[in-house]
């Protein structure tokens, strides 16, 4: 899931200390190392949802052609998402996982298991949970767009209420492993942290932007 790397539109949390235009050069940034990270899982087709409207042909230009592309609809994270499972549905899938668009090159051994545990018949859904309280992935086996409904987003209790709903709904699910997302400059200096190699050779163009970041002062401990 996409959203056009746009100042004023992506990554507005980091401005300040970075401005719009610098929060969005570096969601471009990330985004460009996880498209071209992902393009060695060989095991399942894939696509950018992305945001807004208009932005398909700015989306095309970054991504290629080893996407396939679909508009995101309504106004409602939740609503985004539910349609989105139901346009893969019908076009034949079924095992469908979501991600976002600003994690740290997520690694493929999760996305691997992912799959893996979707093959279950006991699993009808798996969430990848995030250090802030949400997930930073989902993935289900069969139409679940309860799993959708009547939730609140944005807020550190939505992995908790996710899972309570599907308990109470008797749907199966599993946990992957621990990862994040990229909303806070706390999430920036724990992105500049990492020490994993494949992850920091995965993302050149991230690093390289985090430099000139913080050689401007932009992430100064103190900011």
């Amino acid at each position: 899931m996409v959203k056009a790397p746009r100042a004023g539109l992506v990554k507005t949390r980091l401005a300040p200390p970075l401005t719009h235009e610098q929060a969005a050069e570096f969601y471009r940034a990330l985004l460009l190392d996880q498209l071209t990270h992902l393009e060695s899982f060989s095991d399942a087709e894939r696509y950018v949802a992305y945001a807004p409207d208009d932005a398909e042909a700015m989306l095309r230009e970054l991504a290629g052609a080893d996407y396939g592309y679909l508009p995101q609809r309504g106004d409602d994270l939740g609503v985004r998402m539910k349609l989105l499972f139901e346009d893969l549905w019908q076009r034949g899938h079924s095992k469908i996982v979501l991600i976002g668009s600003d994690l740290p090159p997520l690694p493929l051994a999760i996305l691997h298991d992912a799959f893996t545990r979707l093959n279950s018949t006991k699993r009808q859904v798996v969430l990848g949970p995030s250090r802030d309280g949400g997930y930073y992935l989902v993935g289900m086996n069969r139409p679940t767009p309860q799993l959708f409904e009547n939730m609140t987003w944005s807020h550190d209790r939505v992995l908790a209420q996710t899972i309570k709903k599907l308990t109470s709904l008797g749907i199966g699910y599993d946990l992957l492993a621990r990862w994040f997302d990229i909303d806070s400059l706390d999430d920036v200096r724990r992105l500049r942290g990492l020490t994993e190699p494949a992850i920091r050779q995965a993302m050149p163009r991230t690093q390289e932007y985090l430099d000139k970041l913080n050689q401007l002062g932009c992430l100064d401990e103190r900011a």
